[in-house]
């Protein structure tokens, strides 16, 4: 199923659907402040194991991220010193990931990593859909480096795409191709792991 949504003014009916289709245990894919990207309710295990079975990764060897609304109940999911948080707070929403160690909160299925990386998009769609499911979004990108450009970021091919595999497509309007930076904060001594379209304000 695809719906349109548009990032300026998100209609609260459409926000519902894909809202149903998340606490039912469904996947959604939608657009962030980077690149278009797969999701599910952080909290639900089975959820996360299916996304993690189609996009291909283990979850004891990679680490997984999670979308969070704001900055304001972050420490539920991950151990925030005081220096990072204020990182953060200068960086965020934004085109960024901050790996962080993860806190008890989280199932188990996030902790074989001991860590967890943290986004908060600037993008109206995915943070109202946050909000109002009240807990996180486990979030993946579907952008694929052999793919033809289309298949990432045209929310039409991408919903042809993905049909069979995911329950929702947001049309958000076209995605980027560039990545969010990555950025080490599981220590005080932050370290880019990756660059990508944010430019970090220390």
């Amino acid at each position: 199923m695809l719906i349109k949504i548009y990032p300026e003014n998100p209609n609260p009916r459409e926000i519902d659907k894909a809202l149903r289709v998340m606490r039912d245990g469904g996947l959604v894919i939608y657009p962030t402040d980077t690149v278009y990207a797969i999701g599910c309710d952080a909290l639900n295990v089975r959820a996360v194991e299916r996304i993690c079975r189609l996009k291909g990764v283990n979850p004891q060897k990679s680490d997984l991220s999670i979308i969070c609304y704001d900055l304001s109940n972050i420490s539920a999911y991950a151990k925030v010193s005081n220096a990072a948080f204020k990182l953060m707070k200068k960086n965020l929403p934004g085109p960024f990931t901050f790996i962080l160690p993860t806190s008890n909160e989280l199932p188990k299925i996030y902790k074989a990593r001991k860590e967890v990386g943290i986004r908060v998009p600037d993008n109206a769609i995915i943070r109202t859909l946050t909000h109002e499911l009240g807990n996180p979004i486990l979030t993946m990108s579907i952008h694929d480096e052999d793919d033809v450009i289309e298949y990432s970021t045209d929310p039409e091919l991408i919903a042809e795409k993905y049909d069979r595999l995911v329950d929702l497509v947001i049309d958000g309007g076209y995605g980027g191709t560039e990545a969010s930076t990555v950025v080490d904060a599981t220590t005080d001594d932050f370290e880019i792991v990756r660059q990508g379209k944010g430019e970090l304000v220390y």
